[in-house]
Order: structure tokens, then sequence, then C-alpha cells
């Protein structure tokens, strides 16, 4: 008995039943399933990398979340080629990657999982170029131990953290709409928000980041000088940003304000342990929030409905 020819790649069965459902398993050609294992892809990246992020996606709509651990898992590769992987020629496989990305943002398609999967969402919810582009420049920049000055510094953190909050913004607004323009308020909230992460993270790991990296992001500021003052002060530019994202939330779905408020929460939470950790002893040991409380945070979130 001959086994059943294959169906063409991309195109329907002209024998399939009218009857078929939604949960009729896919063709072993069909972009539908590889659309699938792209988005499984994903989701598995964000899953294995943050317990944060993971609490607070976990709140939205099915399709807001696919787009939004679509955007972490292709940010994520990339810092992986920066951070990780570290090799010799570390700059070419990060070009690879980002022609690779604007490549398929253009035709819809991409070999790679987490790449396709990306694409999908971008051509969905509207991300752009505009975005993107800032993200691979301070990508570059990692490969570069070079200290930052305070303009490089500013430059950095717009392009690693608030395109990034932007993208995610378009997520949450755009998701079942197709692209729309965007506010500009929302976008300064979101923005905001992505630089306040960024600049939590890069406290948290001061000590990694300049020890095993060689990177020092914070202008001036070394593991070795950082004082009493200098984390206050940080500290308090980081709940300035974590202030003014706060106010935007009410522009967001019901669903989207609450995870974000509840990772909101938890980097808050962080903060508060950041600033209660002194500085010598900060650049000692990684502060963390545990995973219950995590927990107990985003559930709080859950039934204020994302309200401060």
């Amino acid at each position: 008995m001959r086994p059943a020819s294959p169906r063409r790649r991309g195109r329907p069965d002209a024998n399939a039943s009218a009857q078929d459902s939604p949960s009729t398993p896919a063709s072993p050609t069909s972009l539908d399933l590889y659309e699938r294992a792209s988005r499984d892809a994903s989701s598995r990246v964000l899953a294995l990398y943050s317990t944060s992020f993971g609490a607070g996606t976990r709140m939205l709509a099915p399709a807001m979340r696919r787009h939004i651990e679509a955007v972490y898992a292709m940010v994520r590769v990339a810092d992986e080629i920066v951070d990780t992987y570290r090799g010799d020629d570390a700059g070419e496989l990060l070009d690879a990657y980002e022609r690779e990305v604007g490549a398929a943002m253009e035709r819809g398609f991409s070999t790679d999982l987490v790449v396709h999967a990306f694409a999908v969402t971008a051509r969905a919810v509207g991300i752009t170029r505009a975005q993107v582009d800032p993200f691979f420049t301070s990508m570059r920049r990692d490969l570069d131990p070079v200290p930052h000055t305070q303009e490089s510094f500013e430059r950095y953190v717009f392009g690693s953290a608030e395109v990034v909050g932007e993208m995610c913004l378009a997520a949450f607004l755009n998701t079942g709409t197709g692209p729309r323009p965007l506010p500009e308020t929302a976008v300064e909230g979101a923005r905001r928000l992505g630089a306040a992460y960024q600049k939590v993270n890069f406290l948290r790991d001061l000590g990694v980041d300049d020890g095993e990296l060689g990177r020092s992001y914070f202008p001036g500021v070394t593991a070795r000088s950082l004082d009493q003052p200098t984390l206050e002060r940080l500290v308090t530019d980081c709940r300035a940003d974590m202030e003014a994202a706060r106010a935007c939330l009410p522009a967001l779905p019901r669903r989207a304000r609450v995870a974000v408020a509840a990772t909101l929460a938890i980097y808050t939470r962080l903060l508060d342990r950041i600033a209660a950790t002194p500085a010598q002893e900060l650049v000692a040991t990684r502060v963390r929030v545990p995973d219950p409380v995590k927990l107990g945070l985003a559930a709080r979130s859950a039934l204020t409905g994302g309200r401060a």
C-alpha cells in the first residue's frame, strides 16, 4: 500500500473535509503547524529564562501572550550571543542574526523558529525596524568594552530596553486589530518601564557584569567604586522610571494592565531589596525575589485589576 502523498506546502488540500475542526491534526507540511512549533519554542525560552516575566505573561490572553513571548525570545537570543557565547566571531553571529530578523520581518518566514515567531508577531502588531534597529545597535555595543559616557549609556538603554518596551506595547494594544499608531503617552510609559527594568538588572548584576564580562554600564561606576551615596542615587533614578511607567497603566487593556502591574510589583520588590543591601555587599551577591513572593505579588495584581 502506497503512503499518501504529502500536501503541497502552504496550499490547502482540495480533498480536505469541510467538517474538519480546528482540533484536527495539521498536515506535516502546513504553515500552521510550523507557526505553532515556533510559538512553542519562544514560550519555552521565556519559561526557562525569566520567572518574573513568566508570572506576568500568564495573566495575558493567549494571543497577546504569544506575541510577548515572541518578543522576549528574539531579544534573549541576541543577548545570549553577546553575553553567553562571547566567541571571537560573536559580532559576525550577531550581524547574521540581525539580518535574518530583518529579512523574516519582510517575508514572514524564517528557518529559525524563534525568529519566525517574532516575524509573525512583528507583522501582526506593527513592530518595525524603527524598534528593531536600535535594539541591535545596543547589542553590538556590548561587544565593545569601552566604558559608557552618560550619552552612550542613554543611547544604550534606549536600544536595549526602551524600544523593547515599545514592542511589548504594540503587542498589548494591537493584538487582534492589526498595526495601528501607538499613543505617544503610552509609548513614553512603555519606554520608561523598559528603562526601569534594565537599570534594576544592571544594579542587581553589577558585580557579575564588571567581574566576568568586563562591562560597567553606569557611567563612572564599577563594582569596586560603588558606594552608598551612588547606590542611593541609582535607586532613586530607577524609582522615577517606575513611577512614570505606573502612571501609564490605565492606557492598557485590563489583562495587559494586570500583567504589567504584576511585573512592576516584582521589580519594585527587587529594587527594595537592592536598596536595603549595603553597596559592597550588593556587588558580591545576587539579590533576588523568591519565586513564592513573585507569585504572591502577581496574585495580588490580579485581585486588584492592576490598580496601584
